[in-house]
């Protein structure tokens, strides 16, 4: 591994850690604002909808540029988010619509992450040859759920009464707060600008694509013919729907969990939100060991995906603290090992067809679709009442079931054309866009 990778997941790091403890902070000032349950998915939906609506542009930007300095300019809009909604109570907005304010900067951090992700993980496969992607994305995507879950776990941590207090009589930062939540804002927008560091100092790969379309119609025709491409792609297909079922059903696991801990076991936000960190332990394990399995071997971790499924049906059935987190811990793991060859094997086939930044917007446009879409589900069954042990058995049932059904798929597409195993690992790369 080069120097420049490890800056590239350290910056990865630092920005989704401050990306999702910023979502608990501004759960926590919406809490302080006495603002409507439903805002939390909101922010969440929000965050999301940034990904779908850009996907058509932000694959071209990323093959524009240096992805160092991309990633450096997406992570500055990050931080524009984290400061606008710092300043909530500064702009004379009234208080009643200061929530919103708050789900429109967070929204503002969803605008950067989108136009960020393509550029962090194409430039994986600008820095690594193919047989190091699945050891390469399993440091990445350990990375980046540790952080996901880390980041939760670190903005329960911030707004907690022992760490808010710590900070609130802090002779400097005491000037400039008057609130947990805005302590804890403080503190992550000093994490994005780790992440800042980090992007400025990562070395360009030198890697060039041809010039990019800049008309917003015919990049959008485009993009969606990269959609059609990826999807039609026997192995591609099933890579991105397991990717897909797995972004979104971890967004909601992350509400899911966070509720559970509320109403199942009785914690406090800050309390339950440290649930997560339980989760992230097993999921870097399960990404680590799954860093062993060569990407030809990646479709036999369907299974995994499946229990999954089957292992979360386990939640409601726990309670004493030991039990929660062995649940938690195997439900991490069994995430980790499963999605890293997947996620891998995606990229690659991505790479191959299209374009590092290209194919990851398709990724990230698929992906964050399904979790539009799950999160509004979710936010149905709560507006609904529904009792959060009943969500989560619908939720393992779900996943289980459509991971049993890509299983048959994948073997349905191998058993047509067993020579599929060849692709896997071809060198060279934008076939399918020399071929338009």
């Amino acid at each position: 591994m080069k120097r420049g990778f490890y800056l590239v997941m350290a910056a990865q790091a630092f920005s989704s850690l401050a990306d999702n403890a910023l979502f608990i902070a501004a759960i926590a000032l919406i809490l302080e604002l006495h603002g409507p349950d439903w805002m939390a998915p909101l922010m969440k939906w929000s965050f999301a909808l940034s990904y779908v609506v850009l996907a058509a542009f932000v694959g071209a930007v990323a093959d524009s540029f240096p992805k160092g300095r991309v990633m450096f300019a997406t992570n500055a809009l990050k931080v524009s988010g984290c400061l606008l909604m710092f300043l909530y109570a500064n702009l004379g907005i009234p208080d009643e619509y200061q929530t919103y304010l708050v789900c429109v900067a967070y929204g503002l951090v969803g605008v950067g992450a989108a136009a960020y992700s393509p550029a962090k993980y194409g430039i994986v496969t600008e820095m690594l040859p193919p047989e190091m992607l699945v050891k390469g994305n399993s440091w990445i995507e350990g990375l980046t759920v540790f952080s996901i879950i880390l980041g939760t776990v670190l903005g329960g941590v911030l707004i907690s009464p022992a760490a808010s207090t710590v900070l609130l009589d802090h002779h400097l930062i005491g000037k400039w707060v008057q609130t947990p939540a805005e302590a804890a804002i403080l503190v992550i927008a000093c994490v994005y600008l780790l992440a800042a560091l980090c992007n400025l100092l990562i070395p360009n790969t030198h890697v060039r694509y041809p010039p990019q379309q800049k008309n917003p119609i015919k990049l959008t025709r485009v993009f969606a013919s990269y959609v059609r491409v990826l999807w039609q792609d026997k192995l591609g297909q099933i890579s991105l729907a397991v990717t897909t079922l797995f972004w979104g059903a971890g967004a909601v696991l992350q509400l899911i969990v966070i509720e559970w801990g509320r109403q199942h076991l009785g914690y406090r936000l800050d309390e339950a939100s440290m649930l997560m960190g339980v989760a992230a332990v097993g999921t870097v394990v399960g990404s680590i060991l799954a860093g062993r399995i060569p990407l030809r071997k990646a479709l036999c971790v369907l299974p995994v995906g499946a229990l999954m499924g089957l292992v979360v049906l386990l939640m409601p059935l726990v309670q004493s603290t030991w039990a929660v987190y062995g649940v938690l811990l195997l439900t991490g793991g069994l995430a980790g090992f499963f999605v890293v060859p997947m996620n891998a094997l995606l990229q690659h086939r991505g790479h191959v067809l299209l374009s590092a930044g290209h194919s990851i917007a398709v990724q990230n446009f698929n992906e964050q679709l399904n979790i539009l879409l799950m999160v509004a589900i979710y936010t149905l069954m709560l507006w609904l009442e529904m009792p959060i042990n009943v969500i989560i058995v619908l939720f393992g049932v779900l996943v289980a079931i459509l991971m049993v059904l890509f299983m048959r798929w994948s073997r349905r597409n191998l058993n047509a054309n067993p020579a599929l195993h060849e692709q896997i690992g071809q060198e060279g790369h934008g076939h399918a866009i020399k071929q338009h």
